[in-house]
């Protein structure tokens, strides 16, 4: 069976031992695995949650964003050479954390946009940084799975065609693909064809409703996505990943204005919902 996690920024994106009674519970519920966000996160928080997490049998992954000032695609190659210096720094972050994957839209900057379509420059830009830092990421036992955005978060890789090319660029056994359910419901036709296209690279998976709640309440085709992943022999993780307001700094930063659905009825239901998906498709 594929291992479940649940992200916890819904509760929060900071790194502490705040979260100690959270992870608890989601242990509790049957979580393999919880995901955190690697912000300005210091090490030794990293260290104490992840040392947390593996006295309670909880494996962990990750999730980071870049920032215009840390532009992997930037025409500046300073700028690059940042984003280069910058996701080293949280891979050891993740490190710190037990994290097995690092996954995100850290291709290129988060809601920066260039008033015009992706050029070959950038793809050809975004694919040196993240080589770059591929082999590293290999050492420390990380997998980076870079991730597509919806148009209004990203311009770069929307779509797993897109996300595709940039990765057949990167051409390293250890940049493998993400695909996020919320953002595909936007921009792909059939979740079905997109999650097959992207297959031979894919490496992780978000669970994530249209509108950002409960897994299975809203119009996302769950069954064809599980339909999908197991025609693909997907063996990653099964992730869910929904926001709500309880971080306000955080919910700023990505639009979040309104509640969606309460944490722990994202974390009860939607962890109900992947075990029946699971055991209708044989996964």
């Amino acid at each position: 069976m594929n291992k479940i996690g649940f992200n916890v920024l819904a509760w929060s994106a900071e790194i502490s031992e705040n979260l100690f009674p959270i992870l608890d519970r989601l242990k509790a519920i049957g979580y393999d695995g919880a995901e955190f966000f690697i912000g300005g996160t210091d090490e030794k928080a990293c260290r104490a949650v992840g040392e947390h997490c593996k006295n309670i049998g909880l494996e962990v992954t990750t999730v980071t964003v870049m920032g215009p000032d840390e532009n992997p695609i930037s025409p500046d190659p300073k700028v690059r050479e940042k984003a280069r210096e910058k996701l080293l720094w949280i891979l050891d972050r993740a490190a710190d954390l037990n994290s097995q994957v690092l996954c995100g839209p850290y291709h290129s900057a988060f809601a920066t946009f260039a008033s015009r379509a992706p050029i070959e420059d950038e793809y050809n830009w975004s694919a040196e940084v993240l080589y770059s830092v591929a082999d590293h990421a290999q050492k420390l036992g990380v997998l980076m799975t870079p991730e597509a955005l919806n148009r209004f978060e990203c311009y770069l890789a929307n779509t797993m065609e897109q996300l595709d090319y940039l990765l057949a660029k990167v051409n390293h056994p250890n940049v493998q693909a993400m695909f996020d359910t919320h953002h595909a419901n936007m921009e792909e036709k059939k979740l079905g064809l997109a999650i097959e296209k992207i297959a031979p690279r894919l490496g992780h998976f978000h669970i994530s409703e249209n509108d950002r709640g409960t897994p299975g309440s809203g119009h996302v085709n769950f069954d064809e996505t599980f339909a999908a992943l197991k025609k693909v022999n997907y063996s990653g993780w099964l992730t869910i990943e929904g926001f709500t307001r309880n971080d306000p700094a955080f919910a700023n930063s990505i639009g979040v204005w309104r509640e969606y659905s309460a944490p722990w009825d994202m974390a009860e239901n939607g962890y109900k919902l992947i075990r029946e998906m699971g055991e209708k498709y044989g996964m």
